[in-house]
């Protein structure tokens, strides 16, 4: 009996095992269509990020401003000093253009007179979804014992009016596709005029400005 050889016969013709050099194409086929499928999934992201999903600022809007609790008396014998008690209420709303949620953190709104901080209020960490205007509600009480030390309070109410500056600013972060993080701080800045006689804002004059 002879012993057949390693190679089989079929046809007369012998077979033998694929090449090195076939396996090393398939193995760059492979490569090339990863390579490929990584290439196409990166530039899709990539227009996505740069028009459906580009980052917007939030727009944010004062819808009013009020005054409720005023009172304003002079002390003319003890000084001269002013007492005052004024709140201001501020209504106003954060608009998200984005297609995907605006997270804001904690901050807090602020009233000011003649650049010195005279009354604080807190605003709450929370999110926006996409397309969604939230409205937010502060009220903003003027601390009186910062007032007594600013000599120009006295001579503003002698005057009839009471420059007042209502400042807040809104520090967020808007996430594209899960995991690119946008930071984005929203500021407004509403420069106000207190009748003094009248206890009403005489006027306003309301800015905005974002940052990304």
């Amino acid at each position: 009996m002879e012993l057949e050889s390693s190679s089989s016969k079929v046809n007369g013709k012998s077979m033998s095992p694929p090449s090195s050099s076939k396996r090393m194409s398939r193995t760059k086929i492979c490569l090339l269509v990863t390579f490929a499928v990584i290439l196409a999934v990166v530039l899709l992201m990539v227009i996505l990020g740069l028009t459906v999903f580009k980052p917007k600022r939030p727009v944010t809007t004062v819808n009013s401003v009020s005054l409720k609790d005023v009172d304003f008396s002079l002390d003319v014998l003890n000084g001269p000093r002013v007492h005052i008690n004024v709140t201001v209420d501020v209504n106003l709303s954060v608009k998200n253009p984005n297609k995907v949620g605006f997270k804001y953190t904690n901050s807090s709104a602020f009233l000011k007179y003649r650049g010195e901080i005279v009354g604080e209020a807190p605003i709450p960490a929370g999110e926006i979804s996409s397309d969604q205007t939230r409205p937010m509600n502060m009220s903003l009480t003027v601390l009186a014992d910062r007032l007594l030390t600013n000599s120009n309070a006295y001579s503003d109410v002698l005057s009839g009016t009471l420059p007042l500056t209502t400042y807040t600013r809104i520090p967020g972060k808007v996430r594209i596709l899960n995991f690119i993080k946008i930071h984005v701080v929203s500021y407004t800045t509403c420069d106000l005029t207190i009748n003094v006689l009248s206890r009403t804002v005489a006027d306003q004059t309301c800015h905005y400005k974002t940052k990304l």
